[in-house]
């Protein structure tokens, strides 16, 4: 590994050249088989027409997309508009949700770099000044000392610490805000609570709220296709009811059994609602709750209101007006029909988005109760509501944990006591719990296609996750043995499959993937026929 250095001020200068390129050599090693290096280069190149058409400054990859201003005059709008962005982000009235945080974490970094150790982007890179969780902190702190603080100019000339707020500080800058996945291990780490986490998603939040800068599969195709359509995979409410009518089908093919699925029941206990990539992706997870459900007799519905079949809250990783909006939805789709309570499947953003951060929002009436799947399922596992038989589920099994859920939520122990009973070869990655590993598709990274930017993720963001996959299989590692890692999380999933594609796990080692719901149905004493399958997809 080859560490390759960039200072700080270096941001804002020659803007034609590009800050970091990285190659195979560069990157952490992987263990047994996939040996040190790899794809080489572990991230296509762009082409040149990609070049001279967006911003790529900063490392050769492109999340966002930016394209290069026509002009000088345009390109001092943006700066301005960014600088008046962050006066926004520093006031209390206008930043009312995250102010005293952003305050907290900006003024209380003492600069140990300890938080350098704990981030698995930084330690897969080869550990790259860029993407330590602390460089984009550090340019938006010196920013703020120049060009805001009263005497800013000329202290930053005597000191030496001196960032130019030119297009190319914005348009890096921007690109980096979408080189972190929040996981908040940092902020877990550091010592004295900076959490840079938190700053990335303030950054984002400057660039989407104020120069209509975010990434495409967030906000056009993600939010406001969910808030105009229904979802943000585009399921409309016809397209919703028609994909039940599959499911229903789906469910008497491979059980057997004759399940109507619930849908605008009024009264109902429980309203349910999946990340839609479920519907479309892995329908035998929303299909394994309906006969979860049907088993324990539990009183729940679905909903085909426009947004009400989608849990996804895209708004949370990026702009807190969008997450406000698809929040306020939700809850009023759950108040229509009259619900004792809200319950998210498993997917993790959409828990933290409705369940913990819209409670800044939620208020008076539209405070219904939320919670995640996990701990129902663990008390209909644990509390002997189901007839289970563990033999079925008699192969290794390892669990993923979701940083919204687990290091972000605290929901660490349900998902554990559940496969320590229906998992007789159950074993921890390691580290595990609120100290685990981010799979690399956080904060919208899992559905993020621009460009080269899905390499990146697998070579990079994701490579972490793959190490501590390989690293707990490794006495069972051949191909001939089916192996599980169960992610509780649709998101997660889509990384995860992303992943194992890249470095070929499922095809040359026998690492499969799935939700943490799937092994219950498994389990399930009468399910004759394995509701797991092992078909790739």
């Amino acid at each position: 590994m080859k560490r390759k250095k960039v200072r700080i001020e270096d941001i804002s200068q020659d803007a034609d050249k590009q800050l970091l390129d990285i190659t195979a050599e560069d990157l952490m090693p992987l263990p047994f088989p996939c040996g040190k290096t790899g794809k080489n280069p572990p991230v296509k190149l762009l082409s040149e027409e990609q070049k001279k058409a967006y911003e790529c400054s900063l490392d050769g990859v492109l999340a966002v997309g930016i394209p290069k201003p026509k002009s000088k005059e345009e390109e001092d709008k943006l700066v301005q508009s960014f600088l008046n962005g962050f006066k926004k982000l520093l006031s209390q009235e206008d930043n009312w949700t995250f102010w005293q945080q952003l305050m907290l974490s900006l003024e209380s970094c003492v600069s140990c770099q300890t938080c350098n150790e704990a981030c698995p982007i930084y330690l897969a890179s080869g550990e790259q000044e860029i993407y330590r969780p602390t460089y984009r902190a550090e340019v938006l702190c010196r920013i703020k000392k120049k060009y805001l603080d009263k005497g800013g100019k000329f202290f930053t000339k005597l000191t030496g610490n001196d960032v130019e707020l030119n297009w190319a500080t914005i348009a890096r800058l921007a690109e980096l805000a979408y080189r972190c996945t929040m996981c908040r291990r940092c902020a877990q780490w550091c010592p004295m609570g900076s959490d840079y986490g938190l700053i990335t998603h303030e950054l984002r939040k400057l660039f989407s709220q104020e120069m209509g800068i975010a990434a495409k599969e967030l906000h056009a195709l993600g939010t406001v296709q969910q808030l105009k359509v229904g979802a943000s995979t585009g399921i409309n409410p016809e397209a919703f009811r028609n994909i039940i009518e599959f499911m229903e089908e789906g469910i008497e093919e491979k059980t057997g059994k004759e399940i109507k699925l619930p849908v605008d029941k009024e009264g109902a206990e429980i309203l349910l609602i999946h990340n839609s990539g479920e519907y479309l992706s892995w329908p035998e997870n929303p299909e394994a709750f309906a006969i979860i459900f049907e088993a324990a007799k539990i009183s729940w519905t679905l909903s085909s209101e426009l947004a009400g079949y989608e849990a996804t809250n895209y708004g949370v990783w990026y702009d807190d007006v969008q997450l406000a909006r698809i929040a306020h939805k939700h809850s009023e789709v759950a108040r229509k029909l009259g619900v004792k309570k809200i319950v998210v499947g498993e997917c993790g953003h959409s828990t933290k988005a409705l369940v913990v951060i819209a409670d800044r929002i939620l208020t008076g009436e539209a405070n219904i109760p939320r919670e995640s799947a996990l701990p129902v399922l663990e008390d209909l596992v644990c509390n002997g509501k189901l007839k289970l038989d563990p033999k079925k589920n008699d192969f290794p099994v390892t669990l993923h944990d979701p940083c919204n859920m687990v290091r972000l939520m605290g929901i660490v122990e349900p998902q554990r006591r559940i496969l320590r009973q229906i998992c007789p070869q159950f074993r921890e990655m390691e580290p595990h719990g609120v100290d685990n590993y981010c799979c690399g598709g956080g904060s919208g990274f899992a559905i993020m296609q621009s460009m080269n930017f899905p390499d990146w993720r697998s070579a990079i963001a994701g490579r972490m996750k793959v190490k501590q996959t390989l690293e707990t299989f490794q006495d069972v590692i051949s191909p001939e043995i089916n192996k599980y890692v169960c992610a509780p999380c649709s998101n997660c999933k889509g990384q995860i499959r992303d992943l194992f594609n890249y470095y070929d796990l499922w095809e040359k080692h026998g690492i499969f993937y799935g939700g943490l719901i799937e092994l219950i149905v498994n389990a399930l004493v009468d399910i004759k026929e394995p509701y797991i399958t092992w078909e790739w997809h």
